[in-house]
């Protein structure tokens, strides 16, 4: 027909002029680019991933545990309490001193703090030895013994001590820590270690510090009778269960950093302890056994024997007064201008120098 004379193209029913290979050329220039994008690709550095989510927060203690030495809890420190007759226990918290310590007892156990009379460390009993002063170790368990019976009873005064060591709580009460062998109030069976000094004689005693109870009865004159009015602590009753008396399971978390917390507990020969501190806050701190420990352990012996008293806290600060000081005159300066109140007689100041200067001197040898 008409067709068969026409050129190739339009047998092929492609328009004249156009390109035979169109589309071929095409993907030429896509297999180009993408080439071109694979050498830009390999020239680039290698994409770095984004780094993991990290590990969900391990969930915080909410209760204590008995078989742990402390817990951990909401950043605090936590100890636990009874009342040393017999009780539940209670956890005690937020002080920085002892008359802190005391307010927070009474809360607990729904009393008035003035029922306190003082506390010991892990037992119940009434023992000296035992007694909470200014430190609180942070596995300690504290017992507080509160108001018990009253009783009167009357002494004469036949020699310049009747044989009383006082110490206080550091919240208004002087109690009996020590009665000596073969003195007056050691024939008296109604006296005994632990009894709250109430009133001497009708002066009260209540507010007052140890050294002053003290000074009050050293100055009462020979041959007079000695009326007190004293008031033992609540006993426990036989039928009440035995309480640990062993160091007991104590909450202890430090601003809110367990590690920090785990090294005082763990490292060193000292042991981590709460100080409690009349002024500022208490603090955690490492006590060691050393020369300053013996110092003040010789000075507290020095307070019984001149003034009738017992108080480690106040022989450390004593130690502490004398560090850096190379004459005793110094000394004696230190003591006037920071412990006024007591009055030290100046061979007391003598003696404590020698004896701190002794337990330094044998350190050293």
């Amino acid at each position: 027909g008409d067709e068969i004379g026409l050129p190739f193209p339009h047998r092929l029913g492609v328009a004249e002029g156009m390109p035979l290979f169109k589309n071929k050329s095409k993907n030429k220039d896509k297999d180009k680019k993408a080439y071109e994008l694979e050498q830009e690709d390999a020239n680039l550095p290698a994409p770095t991933l984004p780094p993991p989510p990290p590990p969900p927060e391990a969930p915080k203690a909410s209760a204590a545990s008995s078989d742990t030495p402390y817990h951990l809890q909401r950043g605090e420190l936590i100890f636990r309490c009874q009342l040393a007759h017999g009780s539940a226990t209670k956890e005690i918290k937020d002080f920085t001193n002892v008359k802190d310590m005391y307010a927070r007892i009474a809360t607990a156990f729904e009393i008035a703090p003035s029922e306190i009379i003082f506390c010991t460390l892990n037992t119940h009993k009434v023992d000296m030895t035992q007694l909470l002063g200014g430190q609180i170790g942070l596995d300690d368990f504290i017992f507080a013994h509160i108001r018990g019976t009253k009783k009167e009873v009357t002494v004469v005064k036949t020699e310049p001590a009747i044989g009383l060591t006082i110490t206080d709580n550091g919240d208004g009460y002087a109690f009996i820590k020590r009665l000596r062998e073969d003195s007056i109030v050691s024939q008296v069976s109604e006296i005994s270690v632990g009894d709250l000094v109430e009133s001497i004689n009708g002066k009260s005693m209540v507010g007052s510090r140890h050294h002053e109870v003290a000074k009050f009865l050293k100055e009462l004159p020979l041959s007079v009778p000695i009326a007190l009015v004293l008031v033992e602590p609540m006993k426990a009753f036989d039928a009440i269960a035995p309480r640990r008396t062993a160091k007991a399971t104590t909450a202890a978390v430090l601003d809110q950093n367990p590690q920090k917390l785990e090294e005082l507990l763990g490292k060193g020969e000292g042991r981590a302890t709460l100080r409690l501190k009349k002024d500022g806050q208490a603090v955690v701190e490492q006590v060691v056994v050393n020369w300053q420990t013996k110092a003040a352990g010789n000075v507290d012996d020095l307070l019984e024997q001149f003034l009738g008293i017992r108080d480690m806290e106040l022989s450390t600060q004593l130690v502490e007064l004398c560090k850096g000081k190379e004459l005793v005159d110094d000394f004696a300066l230190a003591v006037d201008e920071h412990l006024e109140e007591f009055e030290f007689p100046s061979e007391f100041v003598i003696d404590v120098w020698k004896a701190i200067a002794s337990a330094k001197g044998a350190a050293f040898l």
